[in-house]
């Protein structure tokens, strides 16, 4: 079982968990994952919530090839080009049509200036636990 925790006396996250504390034994790690579509092409140019639409369409893929699910995810680390909270808003948005109330994983969101390609603005890596 997967469970986030948010402790007292720390902010209230949006869209992801401080802590979540899993015991399950098996570990699945989703690579990276940017918009590209089955034949490799950028999904979305020049529009973020399209392609963060399109990396969580990936990692649900990467995850159901492993036999695990979006509420097997107990970590994401997400790499966005030139960050800025407008941008981290519209992500959180998207990202959160990925996840059922309570599925919260774990989160690190990260600015930087460039991806493997410069029509690709986020990356996205996950960890899932399941049994």
């Amino acid at each position: 079982m997967n469970t986030p925790i948010n402790p007292p006396g720390m902010s209230s996250p949006k869209g992801f968990a401080h802590v979540v504390k899993s015991t399950h034994r098996t570990a699945v790690y989703v690579s990276g994952q940017v918009s590209y579509d089955a034949d490799g092409k950028v999904v979305g140019v020049g529009d973020l919530a399209a392609q963060t639409r399109q990396v969580y369409e990936n990692i649900q893929k990467a995850l159901t090839a492993a036999g695990a699910s979006m509420s097997d995810v107990v970590k994401t680390v997400l790499f966005v080009r030139d960050l800025s909270p407008e941008k981290a808003v519209i992500i959180r948005e998207v990202r959160q049509k990925f996840f059922g109330p309570g599925e919260t994983p774990a989160s690190t969101m990260v600015g930087v200036g460039s991806l493997a390609r410069p029509e690709l603005l986020l990356e996205v890596e996950a960890i899932a636990m399941r049994d």
